[in-house]
């Protein structure tokens, strides 16, 4: 059975955030306190493309989320193509209890070409 455009962004996205997010965002995304921000809050479901930047640009804002300050830097992702953060985003969008909308490709290359 072939699989849906969705399932295939969501496995391809599970395997760019094993590569490159589980590191500082942990395995079922809860993040680690005062360092690493959870990845079930509002943030991750809102603004595509505050979250587009973010993978492109990084970010060195202390976010507060849930009443807690989550101080570390999120180092650029430049290395990551428009189709592997549009995969990312969208497992991220839609795991760790987060449902909402996936990120498509065109998305990423508008916003990132707002970034220039």
């Amino acid at each position: 059975m072939k699989k849906s455009p969705y399932r295939l962004s969501m496995d391809s996205g599970k395997k760019v955030y094993t590569l490159h997010c589980v590191s500082c965002h942990q395995p079922d995304g809860i993040g680690i306190p005062n360092v690493n921000p959870p990845l079930n809050c509002k943030q991750v479901t809102g603004d595509k493309n505050k979250l587009i930047e973010m993978i492109i640009k990084g970010s060195s804002a202390h976010a507060e989320i849930n009443g807690i300050v989550y101080n570390n830097v999120m180092p650029p992702n430049s290395g990551l193509n428009d189709q592997e953060i549009a995969d990312v985003l969208t497992y991220i969008r839609n795991s760790f209890g987060n449902k909402t909308s996936a990120v498509k490709v065109s998305e990423v290359k508008s916003a990132s070409s707002n970034l220039k």
